[in-house]
């Protein structure tokens, strides 16, 4: 495969993927340089051919499950001209949206927001390229700069320089074991795939369709709510291992855990304590479902008995046993854990709403991992490194561990962007062998 370098010059910054937390972090650099009298030279490489944040799941029905004041600096700089509201006024909506009265746009709206944002760094910004890897470059013995390997949608290889590297990849979807021999089967598709594949199914022109979603937290709710709503000819069974769908805690004291200060007091606590703070609050993030979601559901079944007319189900303490596949369609054989009873089930087709891992970091840096300390960063969500790389990594949206629930949610994007903003400037300022200027906290 041919390989061709971009530049020899290198870059101060390269952002692998340009989502919600690298767009921010372009902001906060943004507005960081006139604070520091001078701009980084930074790059933001992703793989999508434009701007699209969730382009695959946003249904109609998909609304944000936070505060529009929660956008990608507000909370950090409340007269930033990329806020929401200055969105609104610029796109001549903001009257419209105090009429709708909510804190919460749709998907589609924040996904607008997040592409008129993104605009602003056309310059910045490189689409159509996958970052397949990130290398060490020696001089002496020392890694000054690291090598950027990226691949076009051509399948040329591009190499560039840089003296720091984010990576802001988000998450990858995760497949049970028991389907990953379908990849290939149209009729199988992760929820990350969602309008496409439906697109392309036989519902999508009107034909009768019994279609199975596997999943029991937020993505699962609005798969359900979007054919039941979009496509009357389907009929829906929601499959979950848990006793019953479960509402997200949202509620005011439990939201304090996603303000910024609260990362200081997971980031200071040992390994142990952590965990258990993490484990506390699980149930704000993970498999649980927004309330008004919940009531629709429930009243969508309700109805449904009134009428007599049985199209949906919601399928509780189900485990799936086997996956089988024919021209018929899929066939699920699923236990019931109350029971230990099995039956099984034909569908026309299978939605995998089953979440996101987030291990593609090691993935793409794999090649530095002999100079890292096992993927463990400082507060600044700065690698851990050994005395010999001198080039800086950081993390956005990998440090769930370390520093809290808040990681790879939106409520943290403006103060992390500036945390960050900050560390790079004083990085690059030592690489340049100019004096660090001073920061904003301390990054021990």
């Amino acid at each position: 495969m041919s390989q061709t370098s971009t530049s020899d010059t290198p870059k101060d910054l390269i952002g692998v993927g340009f989502g919600p937390s690298n767009l921010a972090l372009a902001i906060a650099l943004e507005e960081l340089a006139q604070t520091h009298g001078h701009a980084l030279d930074a790059l933001f490489i992703d793989k999508q051919s434009d701007y699209r944040w969730h382009g695959e799941t946003l249904a109609s029905q998909s609304e944000l499950q936070i505060s529009f004041l929660k956008d990608l600096v507000s909370l950090r700089n409340p007269t930033s001209p990329y806020s929401f509201v200055n969105y609104l006024h610029q796109k001549q909506r903001l009257a419209d949206f105090i009429n709708l009265g909510t804190f919460y746009p749709c998907r589609l709206e924040y996904n607008d927001y997040l592409r008129w944002a993104a605009e602003h760094f056309a310059t910045q910004a490189q689409y159509g390229e996958q970052v397949l890897r990130i290398e060490p470059e020696l001089h002496a013995g020392r890694v000054e700069h690291l090598r950027v390997v990226s691949q076009d949608a051509q399948g040329r290889e591009k190499v560039r320089r840089a003296r720091s590297v984010v990576v802001g990849t988000g998450g990858t979807p995760k497949v049970p074991e028991i389907f990953r021999g379908f990849k290939d089967d149209p009729r199988v598709f992760h929820h990350s795939q969602y309008l496409s594949s439906v697109a392309n199914l036989p519902c999508a022109q009107g034909k009768p369709m019994r279609i199975a979603v596997i999943g029991s937290g937020q993505s699962a709710a609005e798969a359900f709510i979007d054919l039941n709503d979009s496509y009357p000819s389907v009929k829906v069974d929601m499959i979950l291992r848990a006793a019953s769908l479960k509402p997200a805690d949202d509620s005011p004291f439990v939201n304090e855990i996603f303000a910024p200060d609260y990362t200081d007091l997971v980031f200071n606590q040992p390994a142990a304590e952590r965990s258990k703070l993490i484990d506390q609050f699980h149930n704000t993030n993970y498999s649980v479902v927004d309330l008004n979601l919940l009531e629709r559901i429930y009243g969508i079944l309700y109805r449904q008995k009134v009428a007599h007319q049985f199209r949906h189900n919601v399928l509780c303490r189900r485990q799936i046993e086997a996956v089988s596949a024919s021209a018929e369609g899929i066939e699920l054989t699923i236990a019931d854990l109350a029971t230990g009873g099995q039956q099984t089930h034909r569908y026309d087709a299978v939605i995998l709403a089953t979440g996101y891992a987030r291990s593609s970091h090691r993935e793409l840096l794999a090649p530095l991992a002999g100079y890292l300390k096992d993927y463990s960063v400082d507060r600044n969500y700065r690698l851990l490194t050994g005395p010999d790389l001198h080039a800086s990594v950081y993390l956005q949206g990998f440090c769930e561990s370390s520093h809290g629930l808040s990681d790879t949610l939106l409520s943290v994007l403006p103060a992390r962007a500036a945390e960050i903003g900050e560390a790079l400037f004083q990085d690059i300022a030592r690489q340049h062998g100019r004096p660090a200027p001073a920061m904003l906290r301390d990054s021990a």
